[in-house]
This record gives C-alpha cells, sequence and structure tokens, in this order.
C-alpha cells in the first residue's frame, strides 16, 4: 500500500469515528514521516520502547561498576544504523561523556571541599534527566540531554 492510500484510509478512519483526533494526528505523523516504530533488530521491541531502554540503562551502573556506561553504548552500537537509536545513542553516548568530565572536575574540587556539593548536584541531575529522556522517549520524542557537550553529531 502507498501511503496515499494509507493517509486515504486514515480519513476514512477518521470520518467513521473510529479514531480519535489524537490518533489520526499519531498516525498521519508516522505514515509521512516513515515512523513506523519498526520492530525489526530491535529485540522485537518498538522504537520507542528500545531507545527508552537505552536511556533507563544507565542506571546499570547503580549496580555494576562501568555497566551504565557500557549498556547504552553497546544498545546503541548493535543498532545504530536505525535512525532514530542512532540519535538517541548520540546524545546519550555524549552526556555519558559529558557527566563523566564534570564529575573529574568535581572530584578534583573536592580537594577544597566545594567538590562534594558539585557531585551530589551532579548526581541528583543526571537521575532526573535520565528519566525525563526516558519519559520523552517511550512517547517517540526526542530530548536533549542539558549541560551537554557535543562530541558525536
Amino acid at each position: 500500500m502507498s501511503k496515499y492510500q494509507d493517509l486515504n484510509t486514515l480519513d476514512e478512519l477518521k470520518a467513521k469515528g473510529s479514531i480519535s483526533e489524537e490518533e489520526y494526528q499519531q498516525e498521519k505523523d508516522k505514515i509521512l514521516n516513515g515512523n513506523s516504530n519498526n520492530v525489526s533488530n530491535l529485540f522485537g521491541m518498538t522504537e520507542n520502547g528500545y531507545t527508552m531502554l537505552m536511556h533507563l540503562s544507565q542506571f546499570a551502573g547503580f549496580i555494576v561498576p562501568c555497566l551504565g556506561f557500557a549498556a547504552p553504548i553497546i544498545l546503541w552500537l548493535i543498532n545504530r544504523d536505525n535512525a532514530t537509536v542512532d540519535l538517541h545513542g548520540k546524545n546519550i553516548a555524549n552526556f555519558i561523556i559529558s557527566m563523566l568530565i564534570y564529575s573529574v572536575i568535581s572530584g578534583l574540587l573536592c580537594l577544597i571541599l566545594v567538590g562534594f556539593v558539585l557531585l551530589g548536584i551532579l548526581a541528583v541531575l543526571e537521575i532526573i534527566f535520565v528519566i525525563i529522556a526516558a519519559i520523552k522517549a517511550s512517547k517517540g520524542q526526542y530530548w536533549k540531554y542539558p549541560l551537554t557537550i557535543t562530541f558525536f553529531s
């Protein structure tokens, strides 16, 4: 089926009242932008679910050291041929590297006691930012982490 036939079918469903205006707009965007939540090569997950998992996998570092860095990078590299996964993967990698730099600087500032406060603030911001990014990704939205230095574009 061509995208014009898909749009026509979608218009008919809307006219009959089978779908809401919101569902109509979401499906129309998917058809026009080619964003169909591709499930292939994403371990049976939708794009939104997979990208959300990529963001949340950063929390694995709280359980196993360095896994919070490795898990999202591995998930990204496995499926970087998918444009959405690649976009989120670069965003996550930039955020991880930026947070590492900020943590090292804060660690050095611990010598003059200011760093302890900065490390605490960084930890809280990291948790909040990862949760926000995961929620946005689950809705199919892209959210650039604040305070991120761009290494991968």
